[in-house]
């Protein structure tokens, strides 16, 4: 099993609105990089939630319900299913993670204006203690 992030602006598609939704279809990204990570995701891969601009958080978990497809629009691009996982006890803020050496190759932090990038399994589990305190 593989880990990713996804970024979405909380105004545009909040992750309550996905916990409500249940699931939805990643369809949005257009930059290449961001797309092969897309076409890499398999089922039951988990993903963290981060709500990008002003929140600058990690919010949730979600999983991969279908992995990377073509676009039935453009089969250019890459199309992910996601279902709604839990939400975060305490969101983990960019600036938290930010603070510790130990994210220091977190490509949140190395490549934050990516909307979709693997995760380390150290950092995926670091995050989900961060966000029990």
């Amino acid at each position: 099993m593989n880990h990713w992030l996804v970024k979405e602006e909380p105004e545009k598609y909040p992750f309550d609105e996905f916990k409500k939704d249940k699931k939805t279809t990643w369809s949005k990204v257009k930059n290449y990089q961001a797309r092969n990570n897309l076409r890499e995701m398999k089922k039951g891969d988990l993903v963290l939630y981060y709500h990008s601009g002003k929140e600058r958080q990690i919010v949730g978990i979600a999983k991969v319900a279908k992995g990377g497809y073509p676009s039935p629009e453009d089969d250019t691009w890459t199309w992910v299913d996601l279902t709604a996982g839990k939400k975060l006890k305490n969101p983990v803020t960019l600036a938290d993670i930010k603070a510790r050496k130990f994210f220091s190759d977190f490509r949140l932090v190395t490549q934050s204006r990516l909307s979709v990038v693997p995760v380390k399994k150290s950092h995926f589990d670091k995050i989900l203690e961060m966000s029990e305190r």
